[in-house]
């Protein structure tokens, strides 16, 4: 056998591997194997039709192998709480409350996310202030009876950005990583919230 003819068959194997793949950054490194040795089989046997298509795949599958890559690393950065969302700030709108305002209360129907610029909120329930940078509203989202369930009252002048649920749900399809990064936060809110309630005394 040839190594020409040896190309020919090794490139076909890494296109029947490819089907038998269930995750997609190996499935586009065979693909790229398979585009290499498909174009190596074309030009020594002069089969141009098979060099020309490979030739094409073969860059359109470097572009999404790093497109995936780029997407691993979001979600790692996700999952260990180091995501920026400064990227998502563009899809906002901007809103301004004095102090005294109540943002929602406990109850009341969720239709937003909300990212704070400037001044601060008290969680009343939970008794936690929120500071400029942080994110809030996430809870009531994800939950089934989608209610608020804390009350957000200003205990300043605020400015704050907001994005509707339809724009947020959106983007998290667009980059599954803030999806990751909101996970951690009705996480983490949730188990401050519990932790509260243990530390709270039982009733006389």
């Amino acid at each position: 056998m040839s190594w020409v003819e040896a190309a020919g068959y090794f490139a076909s194997a890494l296109v029947f591997a490819t089907f038998c793949m269930k995750t997609m950054i190996p499935l586009r490194l065979a693909a790229i194997g398979s585009n290499v040795a498909f174009i190596a089989y074309g030009i020594a046997g002069q089969i141009y039709p098979v060099l020309i298509l490979h030739a094409v795949l073969l860059p359109m599958n470097l572009w999404r192998t790093v497109e995936m890559l780029r997407l691993v690393r979001r979600v790692e950065a996700a999952a260990k709480g180091d995501l920026s969302v400064e990227w998502l700030k563009p899809f906002m709108k901007t809103e301004r409350h004095r102090v005294d305002d109540i943002l929602f209360r406990r109850g009341d129907d969720a239709d937003r996310l909300y990212m704070l610029i400037s001044g601060t909120i008290l969680l009343e329930e939970i008794d936690v202030t929120l500071g400029p940078g942080d994110i809030f509203g996430e809870i009531a989202l994800f939950s089934a009876a989608h209610r608020r369930t804390q009350t957000a009252r200003c205990t300043s002048d605020i400015e704050l950005l907001w994005i509707g649920e339809s724009d947020l749900a959106l983007l998290c399809y667009q980059n599954p990583a803030v999806s990751f990064h909101l996970l951690r936060l009705v996480t983490n809110r949730l188990s401050a919230s519990a932790a509260l309630t243990e530390q709270r005394p039982a009733p006389t």
